[in-house]
């Protein structure tokens, strides 16, 4: 699974170099995107394609666009006016069942994104040594080796409150995930399904559902260039936030993780 991650992503610098259009500028605290510690419920940056409002035969475009992580299915109700009433955040879909769960069936039809980010996390439970009978979490951060952006795979939803006249849309997202494969395993039976760019044209379209084999585990070749680090242990919390949060931790407390090797 995927419930915590990193960005560094500049919105601007993205839309240029997607050729997309940045609609992140519109909304509230537009350009803040850089976080060492995503949790479920903020906002992030994600990356669609869809037609211009009202001009459905013109060509569609990549657009830059802030949502909620956690998606809210269309059918939710609101708690009052305006606001969905609140659940547990599906911030993440597993790809093998999505496209029959009722939460995200729409979704994978016609209204899938990418999520850029600069890598996740996951943590690996076992005892401690100098604590019997109790626990650690030691956490890892999974990365492309050397350093390029991943784009994961995701589905998003527009939730408006019906029984208004007028409502303003709420955009919201979810990460698929599947199978872990290759090293990655040792950590962590699920991970976050990435989405190679060879495939953004037929997974962002939104005239058409995507292939079934896009929602299938990837190869390990596909996954090769991804490493897993051990990280400092602040990352447990989410209210640590800043770049010392993806350092390798030192040699004395790196002899007490799980060695991939």
């Amino acid at each position: 699974m995927c419930g915590r991650y990193a960005t560094t992503t500049d919105p601007g610098r993205l839309a240029a170099e997607l050729d997309a259009l940045d609609e992140t500028e519109s909304t509230a605290g537009a350009g803040t995107f850089t976080n060492y510690n995503v949790a479920p419920t903020t906002q992030i940056l994600t990356v669609v394609e869809r037609h211009e409002h009202g001009h459905k035969d013109d060509d569609p475009r990549l657009r830059l666009r802030r949502m909620r992580w956690g998606l809210i299915p269309l059918w939710t109700k609101a708690a009052e006016p305006g606001v969905p009433v609140k659940g547990k955040p599906l911030f993440n879909a597993r790809a093998d069942k999505a496209a029959t769960t009722p939460s995200f069936r729409d979704a994978v039809k016609y209204r899938r994104c990418l999520i850029p980010m600069d890598g996740w996390y996951e943590w690996v439970v076992e005892p401690d040594p100098d604590a019997k009978g109790k626990a650690v979490k030691k956490p890892f951060f999974m990365a492309q080796a050397d350093g390029s952006r991943l784009y994961m795979a995701g589905l998003w939803s527009v939730w408006r409150d019906k029984s208004l006249e007028t409502s303003e849309p709420l955009l919201s997202c979810t990460i698929l995930t599947t199978d872990a494969v290759g090293d990655l395993t040792r950590i962590h039976d699920r991970m976050p399904l990435p989405m190679p760019q060879e495939h953004w044209d037929a997974w962002l379209d939104p005239d058409h559902p995507a292939p079934a084999e896009l929602l299938e585990t990837p190869s390990e070749a596909a996954i090769a260039g991804i490493v897993a680090r051990p990280v400092p242990s602040l990352v447990n919390s989410v209210k640590n936030n800043g770049p010392e949060l993806l350092d390798q931790v030192s040699e004395d407390e790196e002899a007490g993780q799980i060695s991939l090797l």
